[in-house]
């Protein structure tokens, strides 16, 4: 690995390999028989317009180093601002808009940013919150700028005849700062240097297969920003990036079968609903030969309907990582439907697959406070719950000044460092990772730990239970476990007290369940934004401690 590097320059160089195929195509609108008509920018055209917009960023003064708030949608405008901040060697900041206006406020505020650009709305916001970016100096509209002043994106272009001198970054320099979406904890600000966003590249497309001259359809933005560098075509689906669970099924199979889409990415909220609407219209996706699904638990049914539109060949692969490691480990939807569903409704976790071949994973004793130094003595024997820990080039090493979240999730060793993913798993004689939930939601009783997903697998194989979460009302070492169910839409006419007593004897089938004795019924779990799926567990143990009170 050589010490100067900047990611921008694999957009360089799929532009001198294949100038003339399409990098980004978007819809912008419909003619008057209602066909879509689309924009585009080959990878030439991208790689010459982020040079020239990242001569107008450095004149205006984001120059290598400046962290810029970047709050544009995805489109034209958000491949060339991310490669023309990349090329300038300023650092872009991306907080997640679906975690809320606070949670992304503060998030905004803890970057010390010192450039901001934006659409319109992003504006508004900031000068209603004038507080969250103290510090500020450089304002940049994307689109029409009103009263706030500053400088609008299409004034900064500044073509020239030669390419922009990219700065000489290093491969450790930071890259860019993204934000956990807070849905598991406090949202934190992770440090991604170029060497991380290479080998999370090179990963993917090893993992995956993934070859140039694709055609990809990100429902995710930031996924979409790999596709130039893994030279895949990038189509921007029509819809809203915040909420997959509402998104409109027609427009994204219309833009799988008008552009041959061959790859996408979509989150599980997306995938459930793109298909039941297939499902219910017998839809096939000829195209499609690979969908990558992450973002939050993947669920086999959900999995099941959707490859019920896909031909012979194609795969469902759900990843497993998060913000801070991106991919860990996978698992294709035949080996899922074909072995790991059965063994997870009796309770043995969600299956998520083998390492990735650049990265050491390990299953490390459970515990709640910092490790300071690497020891082969933390790992755990296969069979054995622990926390998963995960060592490679792809791992982010920093949080953004945030000390604390680094004692508690880094584990320096001779060779570098550890990520303590937070996440409870198991290791079988196949190699594959089970997972059984986050860290923090494990129920510690006065005689044993319970753990989320096994024990709620037991009961949502019920057919009254839309979902259930496990709980633990008091002190840990001393929890009381209980198990919080919300009703299948069909069965709100069941009878609570009947359905009690068969979700008992259901648990006391079970060693795993057995020391469940508390049900409650909640209407509507509380759950993330973007994903329709992410319990906030938190709300749910206040919830169950007034119940019961």
């Amino acid at each position: 690995m050589t010490d100067h590097f900047n990611i921008a320059q694999l957009l360089r160089q799929r532009a001198a390999e294949h100038p003339y195929t399409r990098a980004v195509v978007t819809p912008c609108g419909r003619d008057a028989l209602g066909r879509v008509i689309y924009g585009q920018l080959t990878f030439a055209q991208l790689d010459r317009e982020s040079d020239d917009l990242a001569r107008g960023l450095k004149a205006v003064g984001i120059t290598p180093g400046k962290r810029t708030i970047l709050m544009v949608t995805p489109g034209t405008d958000f491949f060339i601002l991310t490669f023309a901040l990349f090329k300038a060697g300023a650092v872009p900041v991306v907080v997640d808009p679906g975690m809320g206006v606070e949670g992304m406020l503060n998030c905004l505020q803890s970057s010390r940013a010192g450039a901001f650009i934006g659409i319109p709305k992003a504006h508004l916001l900031r000068k209603r919150y004038p507080r969250f970016f103290a510090g500020i100096s450089i304002w940049i509209t994307a689109g029409r700028r009103w009263f706030w002043g500053g400088h609008t994106l299409d004034a900064l272009y500044r073509p020239a005849d030669k390419p922009f001198p990219m700065a000489e970054t290093r491969a450790r320099d930071t890259a860019a700062i993204l934000f956990t979406t807070g849905s598991t904890g406090p949202a934190k600000g992770v440090i991604y240097t170029h060497a991380n966003f290479r080998a999370q590249i090179e990963e993917i497309r090893r993992a995956f297969d993934i070859r140039p001259g694709e055609i990809d359809l990100p429902t995710f933005p930031l996924f979409a920003l790999f596709d130039p560098a893994l030279g895949m075509t990038a189509v921007i689906p029509d819809m809203d990036f915040t909420r997959p669970a509402k998104v409109d099924a027609r427009k994204i199979i219309e833009a799988i079968e008008n552009q041959g889409v061959t790859n996408m990415f979509a989150s599980p909220a997306l995938l459930n609903r793109v298909g039941r609407y297939g499902r219910a219209q017998g839809i096939r996706l000829p195209p499609l030969k690979r969908v990558v699904s992450a973002g939050a638990p993947v669920y086999p049914d959900n999995i099941e309907r959707f490859a019920g539109m896909l031909t012979e060949g194609a795969e469902i692969h759900t990843p497993y990582g998060a913000t801070e490691a991106v991919p860990v480990t996978s698992i294709g939807s035949d080996e899922i439907l074909g072995e790991t569903r059965r063994l997870s409704r009796q309770g043995y976790g969600m299956c998520v697959g083998r390492p990735l071949e650049g990265l050491d994973v390990r299953i490390i004793t459970i515990t709640d406070t910092p490790i300071e130094h690497w020891s082969e003595e933390l790992t755990l024997p296969p069979g054995e719950i622990g926390e998963i820990a995960v060592r490679g080039d792809l791992v982010t090493r920093h949080y953004f000044r945030n000390a604390k979240a680094d004692a508690l999730a880094k584990i320096a060793d001779d060779d570098g460092f550890w990520h303590r993913m937070g996440d409870l798993g198991w290791q079988d004689k196949k190699g594959r990772i089970w997972f059984c939930g986050r860290k923090s939601h494990r129920v510690v009783t006065a005689s044993e730990t319970l753990y989320t997903i096994p024990c709620e697998s037991i009961f949502n194989a019920h057919p009254a239970v839309f979902r259930s979460a496990l709980v633990g009302v008091g002190p840990r070492g001393r929890q009381k476990p209980v198990i919080c169910i919300e009703i299948a839409r069909t069965e709100q006419t069941v009878d609570k007290n009947e359905l009690r007593d068969e979700l008992l004897s259901l648990a006391a089938e079970h060693p795993l369940t057995a020391p469940i004795q508390v049900v409650l019924f909640h209407r509507d779990f509380p759950v993330d934004i973007r994903h329709n799926s992410k319990i906030f567990r938190e709300k749910l143990v206040r919830w169950a401690e007034a119940e019961l009170s």
